[in-house]
């Protein structure tokens, strides 16, 4: 195996000028470099990565937790995070945790041994609180994505989620439609908490009644089992002329419930969501979404993160940024006249 003092004895030069080359640290001529550098090509070597981060206390890895992955609005904000990550000179490791604690729980188990340099983590909710903590006890950056978590100060990047649930239903009530569902996330998720704040508060101005009984709670995560959405879908006597998803993975599985019983959409009822489709939205533009921008939620935080990592020693306050969603128009809403 070649050593840094092979490339020493074949550049004449030292082999701290070798590991100053490699480690990019010192001042050293750029012919100097360029030599060393010319012979660690010719010789094949390959940088020592664990040995490497023991003398610069830096891995130059970041994680990223997503709670899941099969979710477009997710798959677009980790490709903005890998493209901020390796802009940097960054590796960045993933990991799912299906909107489950325990499974969160074991990934920050992984991230804690691996010595990554920083966690970007859209938190499962609010109960992981514990898990954060743990973060801060050994010192690992973070910035937190999509959901707050109460107790926690950091830097995170949000969606507009009350104003993007005003604009969906705003939307629904000029098409004519008064009895409007939602069928959303848990209450233990922030950005849950606000769209359903966001849907009550966008009834009350367009002078519709609050009615708990057409608010289904659910999981943001995909379900194996719709027997209990079922049930209520089947409970709701009239049905809504339109429901409201609180994201893109639930308006799947609202409109799979309603071809189900051979509704047609929006000819028999109406539906729109919080978060597009990715690319399969170019494909078939057909529903009617407050979008979010996922690259930038994933391109931003990213940044966010190398920037404390990388100016530790002069941190200055918690950053947070609320990114607008825009309200896009398609066809799977009807008009009620």
């Amino acid at each position: 195996m070649v050593t840094i003092y092979d490339i020493a004895e074949k550049a004449n030069v030292s082999a701290m000028t070798v590991s100053r080359v490699i480690n990019n640290t010192g001042r050293i001529s750029e012919k100097t470099r360029a030599k060393v550098k010319k012979v660690m090509e010719e010789l094949n070597y390959v940088p020592n990565q664990m040995a490497r981060s023991l003398v610069l206390q830096q891995t130059r890895s970041l994680f990223l937790l997503i709670t899941d992955i099969t979710n477009p609005f997710y798959t677009t904000l980790s490709r903005g995070a890998e493209d901020a990550a390796t802009k940097n000179g960054y590796r960045l490791l993933f990991g799912n945790s299906d909107e489950s604690l325990e499974k969160e729980a074991d990934y920050i188990n992984t991230i804690l041994t691996t010595r990554v340099d920083g966690v970007m983590i859209a938190p499962a909710g609010d109960p992981s609180l514990p898990h954060l903590e743990s973060l801060k006890r050994h010192n690992i950056p973070f910035v937190l994505l999509d959901r707050e978590v109460p107790g926690v100060d950091c830097d995170i990047v949000l969606g507009d989620s009350k104003e993007g649930a005003r604009q969906l239903v705003n939307h629904l009530a000029q098409q004519g439609h008064r009895r409007i569902a939602m069928v959303n996330g848990s209450d233990t998720i922030s950005s849950a908490r606000l769209r359903l704040e966001g849907y009550r508060e966008a009834l009350i101005l367009n002078g519709l009644a609050y009615d708990k009984t057409i608010v289904f709670e659910t999981s943001y995560g995909p379900r194996t089992d719709l027997s209990e959405m079922e049930a209520w879908l089947d409970s709701l006597n009239p049905l809504p002329t339109a429901v409201v998803a609180g994201n893109n993975v639930l308006a799947i599985e609202v409109i799979r419930l309603l071809r189900k019983r051979s509704l047609r959409i929006p000819d028999d009822i109406s539906i729109v969501c919080f978060d597009d489709f990715g690319p399969y939205s170019e494909v078939d533009p057909f529903m009617t979404v407050a979008a979010q921008q996922a690259y930038q939620f994933g391109y931003l935080g990213m940044q966010m993160l190398i920037d404390r990592i990388q100016n530790k020693d002069e941190a200055g306050p918690w950053k947070k940024i609320v990114l607008p969603a825009e309200l896009l128009i398609r066809r799977s809403v009807s008009t009620i006249k």
